[in-house]
């Protein structure tokens, strides 16, 4: 592409609306995953037997395994959020954006 085309899709309302959106889902997603994370290490470091006790009685599996496991799969929720969102509303932008263009 021309300098002069990238100045055009730059000066589209759609590709401004397009950074806009995908700036915040990707600030808000990055924010869950770091509160997620972040409350997972304070956990460990500050409530140890917390984390240490056990879901029942008789089991010796502890409340930190599904927490642990928590974190773990809300990182692949999360990356499928953004992903879905891509492919669906980002896509459509970047196509009219793409057609405005020409």
């Amino acid at each position: 592409m021309e300098p002069a085309a990238y100045a055009t899709i730059r000066r589209n309302p759609k590709f401004q609306e397009l950074v806009e959106q995908r700036n915040r889902l990707a600030r808000n997603l990055t924010l869950a995953m770091l509160v997620i994370y972040f409350g997972f290490i304070l956990l460990v470091a500050f409530a140890k037997g917390f984390l240490g006790t056990p879901i029942s009685a008789s089991g010796v599996t502890t409340i930190g395994i599904p927490i642990g496991l928590f974190v773990i799969i809300s990182a692949f929720v999360l990356t499928g959020i953004y992903v879905s969102k891509a492919n669906t509303t980002f896509d459509d932008l970047n196509t009219q954006i793409l057609k405005d263009s020409l």
